[in-house]
């Protein structure tokens, strides 16, 4: 089974989140550290840009909640269940990911 990690953030980074990497750099990360991590699982890796989301409902939907309810991004969702938002925990993502499993 293939699980699928989606990252939502902006070239921008978090008014928040100063010093933190970017979402675009997050993305990066979590594809080689999760791919360390978990030699023998699939990921399907995802990032949508918070102010240019894709025409898919769901990305333009969750991209304007993450705005308008001002969520910190990067925002990670495995499997569709936030598992992170702002500076981005390892240890909390590999945790999403062994319990979607």
């Amino acid at each position: 089974m293939t699980t699928k990690i989606t990252v939502y953030g902006a070239d921008i980074i978090c008014a928040s989140c100063v010093n933190a990497p970017s979402s675009k750099d997050t993305y990066e990360w979590l594809q080689a550290a999760l791919a360390r991590k978990f030699e023998n699982k699939q990921f399907h890796f995802e990032y949508i840009d918070i102010h240019e989301p894709p025409a898919d409902d769901k990305h333009v939907q969750f991209a304007a909640k993450v705005i308008e309810d001002d969520l910190f991004y990067p925002v990670v969702l495995v499997d569709e269940e936030i598992a992170g938002e702002g500076i981005i925990s390892l240890k909390a993502v590999a945790k999403a990911v062994e319990k979607s499993a």
